[in-house]
């Protein structure tokens, strides 16, 4: 066997074999040495090595000049022009070298850099700037701008200079390598400012467009809500009532809190806040039904807890994986009671005319859409003088804090606040730090019940007549009518249709009510309210009388010359029939 041939086989011995007969050094054969007459020559190895890259022989100044990045050396306290590259040139122009940086750079000075390099300067430490404005010719650009100490070294002629000035080997080191440490013990003018400006002007142009994408869905998305909610509410004739809703946050996403203010007839109004969990366009649909599904629910003119009883099961059938929370309320001015029932909600406050703050702590109910619930009613005085304030969790609750916490400082600030309903919400709003940077929804709802006094007490009056029953109830409650509109200086013809729709109630009551029963007659500054109330809850209705018939007319002749009428059950039985009358304006 030849073992030269063969181990010239071997991995790597041609590699060797040709980089030793490449080797310019190496040591001439022995003068009676073997040829390696059976070695595969040099010429004939499979994978020659390139040379490598002399890294060394590259010129810094060459290198700089490449870098797409705006590069500016300086050196001295002065921040005298040691270089700049030809891409700083391109955007800034050609710039002499040996001036100081405030005459030379006059675009560093104007973006306020220079105090930066002096910073850097002294302490040796790199200090960045992001996203600085430079205003050009052909439009406005985006910089980056970092500030390193290096150490410039100096020139042939014994000043500091660039770095192209100096060897390829000493300007690399001194110009690629900054020296926290050194620099502070090196001469004065060796001590430089490397300024690196990167190009960020897509980046912040990107950046703008999203921030404004994200102004345009965030309004897109308080437009939806505040659609969803009432555009004007409603204004009874014996509250003043204002709302209030400020979005959470500013993401793009829709909260369920909503607010609703019903006329009912009569002088009676439905007040009802709700709030649906979470945020999204699944929660906002939601609440839209939820809204429109009280109102429904309210012009049957039904109890609170029914109203409340119809929600839950209608939420459950809506979206049984949403929770809800809502309340609902009525105010009666001729009781002087606002009746209400909870689903899940924080409890109402209500400030009396001495200026105490009450809650409605009672009864309460889980949220809506749980089910196998029965819901009841409760009420609290709300007299002439009295205010109430509806409202979301999201004026109360804070992260960290017991949520009796916040409602105890609402109270405290109701108890303080003046002012009309709107001007006491906007001052709720400030008392509890909600600002726009709220983290969530926060819907407000504020009713004022006025004392009338002077010529305003002459527009709002209450007059009631108890029936006993008998022939005699008809022509008592005529007598008492006409006594009492007189009084009241109505015009002759609107004396007579109220004297005759209660003659028409009063009538219907005797037939098909029960005892006990009462006229009531209530004026305000819009209307005239006739009501009469017995012990039978069967709800008269409306219906067509045949030419034979000798009854049957009296609901529709009040509802041809009323304005409105209807009828309700009341909270201790029996049942109230009512009209109005619109008063004609001054």
């Amino acid at each position: 066997m030849n073992l030269t041939r063969w181990s010239a086989r071997l991995p790597g011995t041609q590699r060797r074999t040709a980089a030793a007969g490449r080797t310019p050094d190496a040591a001439p054969a022995a003068p009676n040495a073997p040829t390696a007459g059976g070695a595969v020559p040099a010429a004939r190895a499979e994978h020659p090595e390139a040379p490598a890259c002399a890294v060394d022989a590259l010129s810094v100044h060459d290198v700089l000049s490449q870098v797409p990045a705006l590069i500016a050396i300086t050196y001295g306290a002065a921040h005298r022009i040691a270089y700049v590259n030809e891409a700083y040139t391109e955007v800034f122009g050609p710039r002499r070298t040996g001036e100081p940086a405030r005459e030379g750079l006059p675009e560093l000075d104007e973006l306020g850099l220079l105090p930066l390099m002096d910073q850097v300067h002294r302490s040796g430490k790199p200090r960045t700037v992001k996203a600085r404005k430079v205003t050009l010719p052909d439009r406005d650009r985006y910089f980056t701008f970092t500030c390193t100490p290096v150490h410039t070294g100096a020139g042939h002629d014994g000043t500091p200079g660039a770095p192209g000035a100096q060897s390829a080997h000493s300007a690399a080191h001194s110009t690629a390598h900054s020296a926290p440490h050194g620099t502070q013990d090196a001469p004065e003018a060796k001590r430089g400012v490397l300024v690196f400006a990167a190009d960020v002007t897509d980046q912040v142009q990107a950046a703008e467009r999203l921030r404004e994408s994200e102004r345009r869905l965030h309004a897109t998305a308080v437009t939806l809500q505040r659609s969803l909610l009432p555009q004007e509410l409603e204004q009874p004739d014996d509250l003043r009532v204002a709302a209030t809703y400020q979005p959470g946050g500013t993401d793009a996403a829709v909260g369920g809190d909503w607010y609703d203010v019903i006329t009912l007839g009569a002088g009676r109004t439905a007040l009802v806040i709700g709030d649906v969990m979470g945020r999204g366009v699944r929660a906002a649909a939601v609440m839209g039904q939820l809204r429109t599904a009280v109102r429904a629910y309210a012009r049957l003119d039904l109890p609170p807890h029914e109203v409340i009883q119809l929600l839950d099961g209608l939420a459950s059938e809506i979206d049984a994986t949403q929770i809800a929370t809502c309340v609902y309320a009525v105010h009666d001015p001729s009781e002087g009671r606002l009746s209400y029932a909870t689903a899940g909600h924080l409890p109402i406050l209500v400030r009396d005319p001495e200026g105490q703050v009450h809650r409605t702590d009672e009864p309460t109910g889980p949220p809506l859409g749980t089910g196998g619930w029965v819901h009841t009613s409760g009420s609290i005085p709300l007299g002439p003088g009295s205010m109430a304030v509806l409202y979301t969790d999201g004026l109360v609750e804070r992260r960290g804090e017991d949520i009796d916490v916040g409602i105890d400082s609402l109270m405290s600030a109701f108890a303080g606040a003046t002012g009309t309903p709107q001007v006491i919400c906007d001052r709720l709003l400030r008392a509890l730090g909600v600002t726009s940077e709220h983290d969530d929804d926060v819907a407000v709802l504020v009713l004022q019940y006025p004392d009338h006094t002077g010529a305003d007490a002459e527009l709002f009056r209450n007059a009631s007549l108890e029936l006993l029953g008998g022939i005699e109830a008809a022509p008592r409650a005529r007598a008492f009518a006409t006594g009492v509109l007189s009084s009241w200086r109505f015009p002759a013809e609107l004396r007579d249709l109220g004297v005759l729709a209660a003659s028409e109630l009063v009538a219907n009551s005797l037939q098909h009510g029960t005892p006990p029963m009462k006229l009531r007659l209530r004026r305000t500054d819009r209307r005239l309210i006739i009501e009469v109330t017995d012990g039978d809850d069967h709800l008269p209705r409306r219906r067509r009388a045949e030419p034979a018939d000798e009854a049957g007319r009296g609901i529709s002749i009040i509802a041809t010359i009323a304005s409105s009428w209807g009828s309700r059950r009341t909270p201790g039985g029996g049942k109230a029939v009512w009209c109005e009358f619109a008063l004609p304006r001054a």
